[in-house]
């Protein structure tokens, strides 16, 4: 007695199909699961047996045989125990396999039958729409994410029985409908707002300009200035997802299973707050089966590193594939994996180890020495990768007391998204560049046009202020997004002099 049920497995962020081929045969009670199955695949088998039991089916007590193709891919997780447990039903001609033709089945089954939640369902539900599959069944508390799919039959089951009920056409299963364009626009709406923001114009101001052209950017102030309340609101002005951008993180978010249960999409760009103890394998991926870290879940939005001298030396340098590429690739023995990692990066630092340097109201306890060791303990490769340098001052009390609000996140934004069609345009012919951010040398040379005054400021800033030959194309970087805030073809005096000003640690002599 055999039989075949589809199911599907998840590398990476992307999902293939599976063929669960189950074979029962006289002879000694064995159950063998064969096709590179591990960990929770090879347990799944006494939950297959409880579930069968308790749900009042029969479970075969002879020789079972379940392989898993391609068997050649490693297969992890709990998705298939309803798979299994249904070809084992189906082989012994308990339930009857003619509406099994074209459906995909998943979900982890409870010793009582229940059908749980897996992870990856969204992947799962694009894969098999790819592949041309009639239906997808899944575990009834996917089905939301799974129903964002367009073209996809997607059902939900509760248990063993019912689903076996649905194959034997006694009932049916709840289909997901999903409006996607009114989902996506009521998930859009951001929960905090930059007019919630007292006092700070120059820290607003630079981070519009980060936000215009994708600049990395590390605010360094004494505590309590406003640092993280910025960080947070920086999500709200940059250009809102769309739906692909979108069906991209939820698809990340589902495999690292952050998802939470319902939730059908990530409309907005993600905020991402790892604290300073984290792993380098928690911050970029990694384990014996690689799972996204937190650059890969910050993909889209924006990854803020709070106290950024208080993370290990070796968190902080790893930060520097995904910074420069875009994307993690993990390796291993068995396979390697790409995970998608386009951030911002937003940093927070104090200006010293007691917070206090050069703040009128308080007195610094800390040494030259003892400030330069700090600032330094952040190495000069990723602040290479950093353009903007902000100093946040505290806030005078006059501007905590001020009534209203003031410009909201819409109106940044609005300036923001003329910035970069300005840039998609430019780099329409440039593949993997789409702002200002990601220029290299070459292309600052052949769009960063300096006006005759602004030729004459930067050699002053080169020469006085000691800026390094880094901090010259960085400084143009900026200079051409406040240019194209501006709306300006060429960079005058005033567009090179605001990018000064964003270079702090390098007019310190740190960087």
């Amino acid at each position: 007695m055999l039989a075949r049920v589809r199911s599907a497995a998840v590398l990476g962020i992307d999902a293939y199909l599976v063929d669960v081929e189950t074979d029962i045969a006289n002879g000694l009670p064995t159950f063998a699961t064969v096709g590179l199955p591990h960990g929770a695949v090879k347990e799944g088998r006494e939950r297959v047996y409880a579930a069968i039991a308790n749900t009042g089916y029969t479970f075969p007590l002879k020789r079972i045989t379940v392989n898993l193709a391609p068997a050649d891919v490693r297969k992890d997780g709990s998705a298939f125990d309803l798979p299994i447990a249904i070809g084992i039903l189906a082989a012994t001609q308990q339930i009857a396999p003619e509406r099994l033709g074209g459906v995909v089945l998943l979900g982890e089954l409870g010793l009582e039958g229940a059908i749980r939640p897996v992870r990856g369902a969204l992947p799962v539900a694009l894969a098999a729409r790819a592949a041309g599959a009639a239906a997808l069944v899944l575990p009834r508390e996917n089905l939301a994410e799974a129903g964002v799919v367009a073209g996809l039959r997607v059902l939900g089951a509760s248990s063993l029985a019912e689903l076996g009920d649905f194959l034997d056409a006694k009932v049916e299963l709840p289909a997901a409908e999903v409006d996607v364009t009114r989902l996506f626009a009521e998930r859009a709406r951001d929960e905090v707002d930059f007019a919630e923001v007292k006092g700070q114009p120059h820290a607003k101001r630079a981070l519009e300009v980060a936000a215009a052209g994708a600049h990395n950017v590390l605010m360094v102030g004494p505590p309590g200035s406003g640092k993280t309340m910025l960080a947070r609101r920086l999500p709200t002005i940059l250009p809102k997802m769309s739906l692909e951008e979108a069906l991209e993180t939820t698809k990340i978010h589902s495999v690292a299973g952050v998802l939470p249960l319902g939730e059908s999409l990530v409309a907005r760009r993600p905020f991402r707050a790892p604290h300073h103890t984290i792993s380098d394998a928690g911050l970029i991926g990694g384990g014996s089966y690689p799972r996204p870290g937190e650059v890969s879940l910050a993909h889209g939005g924006v990854l803020f590193l709070d106290e950024l001298p208080e993370f290990r030396k070796n968190v902080l340098e790893v930060l520097r594939q995904p910074l420069e590429d875009g994307a993690v690739t993990i390796a291993r023995a068995a396979m390697s994996l790409a995970y998608p990692a386009r951030f911002m990066l937003a940093a927070a630092m104090n200006p010293c180890p007691c917070g206090w340097f050069g703040d009128p109201q308080h007195s610094c306890s800390c040494v030259p020495l003892g400030v330069q060791r700090y600032l330094a303990r952040v190495s000069g490769p990723l602040l290479d990768r950093i353009d903007i340098h902000l100093e946040v001052p505290a806030v005078h009390y006059q501007a905590l007391t001020e009534q209203g609000g003031g410009e909201p996140s819409e109106a940044i934004r609005e300036r923001v998204d003329r910035a970069r069609l300005v840039q998609r345009e430019r780099f329409a012919k440039r593949p993997g560049i789409y702002a200002n951010a990601h220029m290299a040398p070459r292309d600052i040379r052949a769009f960063c046009r300096v006006s005759e005054g602004a030729d004459a400021l930067l050699r002053t800033a080169i020469t006085r202020l000691g800026l390094s030959a880094r901090g010259y194309h960085r400084v143009l970087k900026i200079a051409r997004t406040v240019a194209d805030l501006d709306e300006a073809a060429e960079l005058q005096p005033k567009h090179v002099s605001e990018a000064i000003q964003y270079r702090s640690l390098d007019r310190r002599g740190i960087s």
